[in-house]
Parts: C-alpha cells; sequence; structure tokens
C-alpha cells in the first residue's frame, strides 16, 4: 500500500464530488436513470441540519478518486447499531491498489470504534468481481434474505392506504 492513500471524513465541499461518484457507480450499475437526486440533495442529506448519512473521501497522490456513503442500522436482536455502506466507488484509472479495500476497512474501523456488531452492504448478482472481493474479505452472503422495497408511487400509495391486492 503506497504511502500515497488518504481516507478522511468528506467534508460539504466535496458534495458535488461523491454525487459525481453516485451517478458514476449508477452508470456502471448500467442504471444511470435511476438517479433522481441533486447533488444539492446530496449536501443536504449529509451536511444539513440533520443529516441522515456520512461520506468518506479516498484521496491518491492528493486527488479525490473515491467516496463511500454510509449510514446507521439498528438490529432489535442484538440491540445494537450497525452501519450500512449504501454506496462506494473507486474510480476505475484507481483501482487496483488496494483503494477500496482501505476504505472498507476505514468503514469497519468506524464500525467498531462506534460499538455497532454488523456492517452491510449488498451487490448486483451480476458483479462477480466485487462479489469475489467480499467473500475474500471474509463477508458472509445472506442468500436467505430477500431484500424488499416501498419506493415512489407504491411508497406513496400504501402510505395513503392503497393496496394492489
Amino acid at each position: 500500500m503506497s504511502d500515497s492513500l488518504e481516507i478522511r471524513a468528506a467534508q460539504e465541499e466535496d458534495a458535488e464530488f461523491i454525487f459525481a461518484m453516485v451517478v458514476e457507480l449508477a452508470e456502471y450499475e448500467k442504471a444511470p436513470e435511476m438517479v433522481h437526486g441533486t447533488a444539492e440533495m446530496l449536501r443536504e442529506a449529509l451536511f444539513g441540519a440533520h443529516p441522515y448519512a456520512e461520506a468518506i473521501i479516498a484521496e491518491w497522490d492528493g486527488e479525490r478518486v473515491g467516496s463511500a456513503v454510509f449510514h446507521y442500522t439498528f438490529s432489535t436482536w442484538e440491540c445494537r447499531p450497525g452501519i450500512w455502506l449504501e454506496d462506494l466507488y473507486v474510480r476505475p484509472a484507481h483501482r487496483r491498489h488496494g483503494i477500496g479495500e482501505q476504505m472498507l476497512r476505514h468503514l469497519a474501523k468506524i464500525a467498531v470504534d462506534r460499538g455497532c456488531n454488523r456492517y452491510g452492504w449488498v451487490a448486483l448478482d451480476w458483479n462477480t468481481p466485487a462479489l469475489e472481493f467480499y467473500e475474500k474479505l471474509g463477508a458472509s452472503t445472506l442468500d436467505e434474505w430477500k431484500l424488499h422495497r416501498l419506493a415512489d408511487e407504491a411508497l406513496t400509495s400504501f402510505a395513503a392506504g392503497a393496496r394492489t391486492q
């Protein structure tokens, strides 16, 4: 690992960069049309009066090359918090230097330091390089759990009392 890598907490002036990383990740995941937010919305979510998430920045030789956005979860069974990694992205030109692994390790240390007992994330089933990488790190795959989501119109309709069936 090079001494030229620095991982630090994101600052408000990083919001546009983090949003650019979100867009690049969406393009990589073949879903750029799914990004409906803006850099300003992300700035408010990360650094506004009521932050909903946090972020870290990876700098290689002083250049911002990656970011990760994360937030707390809570386990009722353990009665302890966890950390959920929403996005981690390193620009392609800077991959294969261990940056992603160091970012994951940095977040693991944050989780441990904050008394968390879990650290989770999801990966697309076709992203074999990521899946193999996570397995090498010792992360387990929770195949028995299915992720569910109410979003957009379905969320609004359900909140208003509607049922689809």
